[in-house]
């Protein structure tokens, strides 16, 4: 597929993590235990000091945004930013933007508009287009991330959506898939872990319910904290021999990579991580 849409060298399989969850020491665990990229949630600022930081604890594995958000970061200041991590760390640093979400952001207008016009700044700023992803779910923004960089990076995303995005995007394009997993023994438990984080915000959020409905997915289901079904669709619950093949489900309907979103959010991701890497055929180093 897409081994040549970005010279950053990302990998099959990688985490996802908000950026307050990420620490030099956990960067240099997250590498150590064989993952090949790690992805900041959380929309990091301009500057983007916490890729300075995750590289800096690190060796040869690959950082990327997902995503910084356009209303928030000035396209010129992250431009600045990207030519100063190239210089420290070439090769290592992935731009991911994307238009993030009505309900969050007050000047939220013509999102599409937006986002071409931000490539239009760092292609001014020679930002190269194969060091930058979007975040894309419908059809008009998966042809941008086509054709103005180097692929899509979506997120709370089924296997069934990556199929079709694989369709739109073309053969060519990197395609980079975000996927929750809620480890453990009991099915309750590991269901109402999934069930919060999907619920609160996601599912209150316009962009990602049109998503899911284009998905087949009846309103009953995107209500009252999401149907079991569409659940499970979302989250690979259960132990990490059972969690492994819904993750690679993704590269096998068409994904270059899946990030391994580890819930809840406010643990330490570390030891749900150790257990998963032997499964997905991830070495210690």
């Amino acid at each position: 597929m897409s081994a040549n849409a970005t010279p950053v060298r990302i990998g099959e399989v990688g985490v996802w993590a908000g950026q307050w969850a990420l620490t030099a020491e956990r960067a240099a665990d997250i590498e150590r235990l064989g993952y090949q990229t790690i992805w900041i949630g959380g929309s990091p600022s301009a500057d983007l000091a916490i890729v300075d930081t995750l590289l800096g604890a690190t060796e040869t594995i690959a950082v990327a945004t997902g995503i910084v958000n356009i209303w928030t970061a000035e396209a010129g200041a992250v431009a600045d930013s990207f030519h100063r991590i190239e210089q420290a760390w070439p090769g290592r640093f992935l731009l991911g933007i994307g238009a993030g979400h009505p309900e969050a952001n007050a000047g939220y207008t013509k999102p599409y508009q937006a986002l071409v016009d931000y490539l239009d700044v760092l292609d001014e700023h020679a930002v190269p287009a194969n060091r930058r992803v979007l975040a894309a779910l419908g059809p008009r923004v998966l042809r941008l991330a086509a054709d103005r960089a180097a692929g899509a990076h979506p997120y709370l995303v089924t296997p069934e959506f990556t199929e079709s995005a694989r369709e739109t995007l073309g053969e060519a394009p990197l395609l980079a898939v975000e996927h929750k997993v809620a480890l453990g023994l009991f099915g309750d438990d590991t269901l109402a872990t999934a069930r919060a984080a999907v619920h609160n915000p996601y599912l209150q959020l316009a962009n990602y319910r049109a998503n899911l409905r284009r998905l087949g997915y009846a309103e009953a289901d995107l209500d009252n904290g999401g149907s079991d079904e569409l659940i499970d669709a979302l989250a690979a619950r259960g132990i990490a021999s059972a969690v492994a093949p819904k993750l690679r489900a993704h590269l096998d309907a068409g994904a270059d990579h899946v990030a391994v979103h580890v819930l809840p959010d406010a643990d330490d991701p570390l030891v749900t991580l150790a257990e998963l890497a032997p499964t997905l055929g991830l070495s210690e180093k």
